[in-house]
């Protein structure tokens, strides 16, 4: 996992140091959850220019999270999007992991307080591949979880919330624990829903197919992203229902997410995914979007929003 090596980090207007951006051990958020939160990256191009992955769309959700809370952040998306440059620009990154994150204070406790302050943090650090450089090239173990994504009966799925997040962790502990890289969570009923930090992509007989966005699924960027780069490469995107067992006789499957960026997967349940390699389309859309946030295209340049490290 990441190490933090960063030297500041933007608290509720401006920069402080790494270790003064700390928070009452009665904060609110820290003990119910209530909060939101992005994970956003910032890339090197082979040009040597900076820039960050899709921030526009990143805040709007930041913002659009808050408001299915209830939560009113006391900063516009103009000053909240130039804060993620700064705090790149002030760490000297010129390539790294921004996290956002809005919670309330430790005014008051108990699960109706009201009178409450909502504070902004924004953190940066280097993070390389989440699941591992060899997950990146060879891809991944997983392991369908016990647990189920939490029911949009009972939850905000479309909400990046800090403690709906608690699925996440143990389902992900689960099978770290049964030596599995990944888990893979269905939803109540019975259908593929995502993994614990990531959206899910299988392939068959050349289509790519992930459950509906109206599923209770995160609305991933990285998710959204690959759909328009596959129909850009004139690949067939079907957003529908599947079970696990179509996973195990999937072509290809990957996964996608900022953290993750695109993983394929190698295996499901101990059956291997068809030769148990990366297969071709996952290869092709890996290698598109890391042509993108990485490489020389100039296609899509709406989804790069560049800075320099002069200040």
């Amino acid at each position: 996992m990441a190490s933090i090596n960063a030297d500041f980090v933007w608290m509720d207007g401006r920069l402080v140091g790494f270790e003064q951006a700390t928070v009452h051990v009665l904060t609110h958020t820290l003990h119910y959850g209530l909060g939101v939160f992005e994970g956003i990256r910032a890339y090197e191009r082979a040009d040597g220019q900076s820039h960050v992955f899709r921030l526009d769309d990143h805040i709007r959700r930041l913002f659009e999270s808050a408001h299915i809370t209830g939560l009113e952040i006391p900063f516009s998306p103009e000053e909240i999007t130039a804060a993620c440059v700064e705090t790149l620009q002030a760490n000297r990154f010129r390539w790294g992991y921004l996290r956002p994150l809005v919670f309330l204070g430790s005014e008051a406790m108990g699960l109706g307080a009201r009178d409450v302050l909502v504070h902004v943090a924004i953190a940066a650090w280097q993070w390389g591949a989440y699941l591992g450089d060899d997950g990146l090239k060879n891809g991944i173990r997983c392991k369908i979880s016990s647990f189920n994504r939490l029911d949009p009966r009972v939850n905000f799925p479309k909400g990046k919330i800090c403690g709906q997040y608690v699925n996440s962790v143990i389902a992900k502990r689960e099978v770290l624990k049964a030596g599995y890289d990944e888990a893979i969570l269905l939803d109540t009923q019975g259908n593929v829903s995502e993994c614990t930090g990531e959206n899910l992509f299988m392939v068959k007989a050349g289509h790519v197919i992930t459950p509906p966005y109206g599923a209770g699924i995160l609305g991933g960027i990285t998710r959204d992203t690959v759909i328009a780069i596959a129909r850009d490469l004139n690949v067939v995107v079907e957003q529908r229902p599947f079970t696990r067992d179509e996973l195990y006789i999937a072509d290809e499957i990957f996964l996608c997410g900022t953290a993750a960026e695109i993983t394929p997967v190698r295996e499901v349940d101990d059956r291997r995914i068809g030769d148990g390699r990366p297969g071709e389309i996952t290869r092709l859309i890996a290698r598109t979007f890391f042509d993108v946030v990485k490489g020389s295209t100039h296609t899509h340049p709406e989804w790069r929003e560049g800075y320099s490290l002069a200040l």
